[in-house]
């Protein structure tokens, strides 16, 4: 991914919950929520299709429509790299794997990946995604936790904000996608 540039990372909408929940010197944990007007189940393909809502800033080609994700165990959240203008006939594609597939269960809404997402990816850490969607009653709870430890080169406390914010930017990406807000309960009305 490109440096992750504080500017970006300001996009953050105010339907999304964020928390920086935990941070330390070694590690950090970052806690999203998010609710839509739409079933777990529609919530569900649009998740497994980043291609759709990942931002292109946070990519390594700068297009988001080289993204994809294989949904199962020891599948692959990756990116194709284009060859270069002009690159010989011999020369293969490049691709990226922003994380590994762990854990997938659509019917109870669960998609757990591991990998350091943009600069964490040359870090010495063990990072972990939890994306669950639960059944609200005005649609669907988007539930993001990223945890992340290890040996750090950087340091966390610098990063750790930054990779907050672009994962917030991220879940109200997918959440935009995946439907509308609910509607505000009005209340007991008379």
């Amino acid at each position: 991914m490109h440096r992750l540039s504080v500017a970006a990372a300001l996009l953050v909408a105010s339907p999304v919950q964020a928390e920086l929940s935990a941070a330390s010197n070694t590690s950090f944990v970052s806690d999203h929520v998010a609710t839509v007007a739409a079933e777990p189940a529609a919530v569900w393909q649009v998740l497994v299709a980043p291609n759709l809502w990942w931002s292109p800033a946070h990519t390594y080609s700068g297009d988001a429509a080289n993204l994809y994700l294989d949904a199962q165990a020891t599948g692959c959240f990756c990116e194709k790299l284009p060859k270069p203008v002009g690159a010989s006939v011999e020369q293969r594609m490049g691709s990226v794997e922003h994380m590994h597939v762990v854990y997938v269960d659509p019917q109870r809404g669960v998609l757990r990946l591991t990998g350091g997402l943009g600069p964490l990816q040359g870090e010495a850490v063990h990072a972990v995604l939890t994306i669950t969607l639960k059944q609200e009653r005005e649609g669907t709870q988007i539930k993001w936790r990223y945890s992340v430890g290890g040996v750090w080169q950087a340091k966390p406390a610098e990063l750790a904000p930054l990779v907050d914010k672009v994962l917030a930017e991220q879940v109200k990406r997918l959440a935009d996608k995946a439907g509308p807000a609910p509607e505000p309960d009005a209340g007991p009305t008379g």
